[in-house]
């Protein structure tokens, strides 16, 4: 019988890179558990680390966190809280800081993102060599799920309007479901500014300005089945705020 130090030889050879999948969390306790499990399943062929990025949910999310840790051990799930909510842009920074992957793969907690898709984002990145493989809803294969055409609307409408003001050169501008290589990441982050919702806009426009090859991979994003989505009035007003901004500035 195969031991586990020859499943992780045979997965090495295969597939030699690491890879760190950063979560940032807040009242995420139902869906952490789910997300993790689905990580471990369909990434099981590749050598990977979750980093789960808590500011203090009082919901009892990090509880959640360490006894996964206890299932799937403290070097696969890194638990590396905050103080409070300082926002969604830093909280990527400050996961990033423990990051030990050739890659970093940015997803979100509420199963919106499903991780069926990292083969084929991986896949996508060893074929091209790309610097950024981007998920996106709005390419033949991709589309959205769970949503009414309210918020259909909004999102494509913010979605032109941003391709319209500044010329990203990728499909899906609001999206957040991405694959990068590290030491690019670490130099595009230097570039941003922003703290919330606007900070993974102003990734990917950073990025193209810079050169960074970005391919895509059709998604279907998923509405979260458990919690409340934290897209209000106000982070509407911080992304237009941050689209004029982002116009005038790059």
């Amino acid at each position: 019988m195969p031991s586990y130090a020859d499943e992780d030889r045979k997965i090495e050879q295969l597939h030699p890179h690491f890879y760190s999948v950063i979560i940032p969390t807040y009242n995420e306790r139902l869906n952490i558990a789910l997300i993790c499990y689905l990580l471990f399943k369909h990434m099981k062929d590749y050598k990977f680390e979750v980093i789960v990025v808590d500011d203090a949910s009082p919901d009892g999310t990090q509880d959640t966190v360490k006894k996964l840790q206890g299932i799937y051990g403290e070097d696969r799930i890194l638990l590396r809280p905050r103080a409070a909510k300082l926002g969604l842009g830093t909280a990527y920074v400050h996961g990033l800081k423990y990051a030990s992957g050739d890659y970093v793969v940015i997803m979100d907690a509420d199963l919106s993102h499903h991780p069926k898709y990292l083969p084929s984002f991986i896949r996508k990145q060893l074929e091209t060599n790309a610097d950024i493989v981007t998920g996106t809803r709005y390419v033949k294969g991709g589309g959205v799920h769970g949503w009414d055409l309210r918020r259909k609307l909004t999102s494509r409408g913010a979605n032109v309007l941003a391709h319209t003001l500044l010329w990203p050169r990728v499909s899906d501008l609001t999206g957040s479901f991405r694959l990068y290589r590290k030491d690019v990441l670490q130099e595009v982050v230097q570039t941003c500014v922003s703290k919330g919702y606007v900070f993974q806009m102003e990734l990917i426009v950073r990025a193209t300005r810079m050169g960074c090859r970005i391919e895509e991979v059709p998604i279907t994003f998923v509405d979260r089945v458990y919690g409340t989505s934290k897209l209000g009035g106000t982070e509407i007003v911080q992304y237009l705020k941050g689209l004029l901004w982002l116009f005038f500035t790059t």
